[in-house]
């Protein structure tokens, strides 16, 4: 969650001024200024609470062949345009789209300035299937993921995102929905999973020493893949700043049995610093001989996001909140979706 002092804490990027009750950031050279915007969560309400969309619904190579992180100016600007046409200000980056660490600080000056025009922020990186524990590309992962963190602070983010899934199977890419066919698997083997920890505890000192919490995504069949096994992880890592991402649509998606959504949210949720929300619809038999799932409005499917979020802001969650959707309309499903989510935040702000 965010508080003074993690504001405070990027004063080597970032110098904190306040007017009245608002509090702004004043940016160094290359990074976002955020005029205007209050980053104290003490003063957060449901019209001001940063909710940002996934880019899902943005091909991340387009149909020339071209790489979104590589195009043209104009590429960039139509999708900030789509993000800004469907009344959203902030957007998250994951990587698969778009590389922090690998853009020239010219052609970072470039993307900001087009995202600035449409009014959009980008506070959080998602760096996603490089899992410093992959076999054969440990220390390169790792090496990309420092960079993507001072690229990240460089940039005037708020959040780094990671977590522990790999690059998809060849089945995976296959499939239709992706989480219907086998993935890689972290293995049951204790100094594999202290190797994740020791890692995964120098990346969050990174983090912290340039003021960004951590937040680690729940993922099947990783060392996040469970609840369980998810707060032990951010446990051992034992960092103030080191906590959860709890997608729990991303377990109750698949179409196998799966822990009950709200035992998971209930033991994850203390350590949340960061949240990706999305729903599925989701039927399976009483002898948990089959089960299926289908993306659909947070609101329609399986989890009741009404309760979620008042547990999670009695419990004291005070982050950016990540509207994301697979299939059809991403950005659009993403609005209806930022329209509900705001409907049961707080209209007074919270202490």
């Amino acid at each position: 969650m965010f508080t003074d002092e993690r504001i405070e804490r990027n004063g080597a990027l970032m110098t904190k001024t306040t007017t009245g009750s608002a509090s702004t950031t004043e940016a160094s050279s290359g990074a976002q200024s955020w005029e205007g915007v209050d980053w104290n969560p003490s003063n957060w309400t449901a019209e001001t609470w940063p909710i940002a969309t996934c880019l899902h619904g943005i091909p991340p190579v387009g149909r020339d062949g071209v790489a979104l992180h590589d195009a043209a100016p104009e590429v960039w600007d139509d999708m900030f345009a789509q993000v800004e046409g469907v009344g959203f200000t902030l957007a998250e980056l994951a990587d698969s789209h778009v590389r922090p660490a690998d853009l020239e600080p010219s052609r970072r000056d470039e993307f900001l300035s087009i995202a600035r025009s449409h009014g959009i922020g980008i506070p959080s990186v998602h760096l996603q299937r490089q899992s410093v524990i992959m076999p054969g590309h440990e220390e390169k992962n790792l090496a990309y993921a420092h960079r993507t963190i001072d690229a990240a602070a460089e940039w005037g983010m708020k959040v780094f995102s990671t977590g522990l899934h790999q690059p998809f199977s060849e089945a995976q890419k296959r499939a239709l929905w992706f989480w219907t066919a086998e993935g890689p698997k972290d293995p049951d083997d204790e100094e594999v999973w202290n190797a994740a920890v020791t890692r995964i505890r120098e990346l969050g000192k990174h983090a912290a020493d340039v003021g960004l919490p951590l937040a680690l995504e729940l993922y099947e069949d990783t060392y996040l893949g469970t609840a369980d096994s998810a707060v032990r992880l951010v446990e051992e890592i034992g960092l103030d700043n080191v906590g959860l991402n709890p997608d729990v649509a991303n377990l109750i998606r698949l179409h196998r049995p799966v822990e009950d959504w709200r035992e998971l949210f209930a033991k994850t949720l203390p350590y949340a610093n960061y949240m990706h929300v999305k729903n599925y619809t989701r039927d399976e038999s009483a002898d948990g001989s089959w089960a299926t799932s289908v993306p659909s409005t947070m609101e329609a499917g399986l989890i009741n996001y009404r309760q979620v979020l008042r547990d999670a802001l009695a419990g004291g969650f005070r982050g950016i909140i990540l509207a994301e959707h697979y299939g059809g309309d991403s950005l659009g499903m993403c609005s209806t979706n930022q329209t509900y989510i705001r409907s049961l935040l707080p209209r007074a702000a919270q202490a």
